[in-house]
């Protein structure tokens, strides 16, 4: 029987409290577009895309319309394209432009798998599609790109992080007259997971199914104010609070999930309950962590005090729905976050301290804004570090970096819409030039042998 008090706390939580769908993902596979010709092959991807996503939007819209609940974006991700790239000869770059074309046909947001998974080298096309990146984020609104370039089964690529650096670098320079926007379409991973809904760090795994429907549910402004209600309540039972409130948001996603899924005629994957920010005032995971005793967020305490948000929310979510996955905990994104932008500019939040939250979120070092002199040098010694951590932990960890070309640290990058804007933080002054430039393998962890 249906609770009038949850459909009224519901309601107030949507209206006051910035509870959204942050989005629904439909992710394509495209093995069987594989073509030793180019051309054929992107015929063949947009013929697929738009045949399957042509109602995503609509679906969308109309589930938003019958339950009252806001969905953010409707996306797209598809199988790396270096595994298409592999088998075709010629530009990379024409895959991109297809892929761009699908997405404003389909009516998406954006569109999710210019990608490659490198973390134990290179194979064919590898090489030729991460070398396009800067140039075919350039030439494109829509599509999106993410390199795996560690795991904690194989090591890190260190070429890989070296060509990274380089490539984030030269995708901010391309897209000076954008905000560097470029490079905040960029996702460098290790252990990246195969069901992940959000950008830009999504594509559609190899175990995947040919198509499937994710759903990444958000909620940090709902979160906090729950935490705002127990001021004096023990460490123990604000947890006990943060699950049960993270169980109800999970809920909500699992029926959106599921209706799409049924209107679409595709199958429904994974609800990814992370809290993931934006820029509205109360919607931000600083502002919990600041909620429970913080006086400002990068204070000491402030692992801690992640370490038990995130845990909840995973605990939560695992009890309202049995296809919990992605990445589902606490993003940390600088310039999507009002509490984040702030306590960097208090020096409250240094990189350092963001680098030793991640060994207990959701994913990694988010939307944060260095100057745009940094040497790619400097950007690949920060995904080696990100990388290690991800792969000494076992756990999904990223980049996503922006050097914001002819500005220094305390000055501000401006993205607009949910990407906010970026204070320009800064880095150790000291090179990381010669390790980077030694190349090979992190070899594995021992971690790694589990058989």
């Amino acid at each position: 029987m249906i609770n009038t008090n949850d459909i009224l706390e519901t309601i107030k939580m949507i209206q006051e409290e910035s509870l959204d769908i942050r989005t629904i993902t439909m992710g394509i596979s495209l093995f069987d577009c594989i073509d030793s010709d180019i051309d054929k092959a992107c015929r063949k991807i947009y013929d697929k895309i738009t045949r399957l996503a042509q109602n995503h939007v609509k679906v969308g819209e109309t589930i938003e319309k019958r339950y009252g609940i806001p969905i953010i974006n409707k996306r797209l991700s598809v199988t790396p394209i270096s595994f298409l790239a592999a088998a075709a000869e010629g530009d990379p770059i024409k895959f991109a432009k297809t892929l761009e074309k699908a997405a404003s046909s389909t009516g998406v947001n954006y569109i999710g798998g210019y990608s490659a998974l490198v973390h134990k080298g290179f194979s064919a096309g590898d090489q030729r599609l991460i070398s396009s990146i800067p140039e075919a984020l350039s030439m494109t609104g829509k599509v999106c790109s993410s390199v795996n370039i560690g795991s904690t089964r194989a090591g890190i690529n260190m070429d890989a992080v070296a060509m990274m650096g380089r490539v984030i670098a030269d995708a901010a320079k391309a897209t000076v007259n954008n905000s560097c926007f470029g490079a905040a379409k960029i996702v460098v991973f290790c252990n990246a997971v195969e069901d992940n809904p959000f950008m830009a760090g999504a594509f559609h795994g190899a175990g995947e199914p040919d198509a499937v429907i994710n759903v990444g549910v958000s909620g940090p402004g709902v979160v906090r104010a729950a935490v705002e209600k127990m001021q004096d309540v023990k460490l123990d039972e604000l947890a006990e609070v943060i699950k049960k409130t993270a169980f109800k948001i999970t809920r909500m996603g699992q029926l959106v999930g599921s209706e799409a899924s049924k209107a679409l005629e595709v199958p429904f994957g994974i609800v990814d309950l992370s809290l993931a920010p934006t820029p509205a005032v109360g919607d931000s995971v600083a502002y919990i962590l600041e909620e429970m005793g913080l006086e400002k967020c990068g204070t000491h305490g402030t692992i801690a005090a992640l370490a038990l948000l995130n845990d909840a929310v995973k605990k939560g979510g695992v009890m309202a729905s049995s296809s919990v996955g992605g990445l589902s905990g606490a993003f940390i994104p600088v310039s999507e976050d009002t509490g984040m932008i702030k306590a960097v500019q208090c020096g409250a939040l240094s990189l350092e301290k963001l680098e030793a939250m991640t060994a207990v979120c959701s994913v990694g070092i988010d939307m944060v804004t260095v100057a745009g002199d940094t040497s790619p040098e400097t950007i690949a010694a920060i995904i080696a570090d990100e990388a290690a951590i991800g792969m000494i932990n076992q756990k999904t960890t990223a980049v996503r970096i922006i050097p914001a070309i002819g500005k220094k640290p305390g000055d501000t990058l401006e993205f607009g819409g949910l990407f906010g804007s970026g204070p320009v933080m800064p880095l150790n002054k000291f090179s990381s030039e010669r390790f980077i430039k030694r190349g090979g393998r992190i070899p594995p962890p021992l971690q790694s042998l589990k058989n």
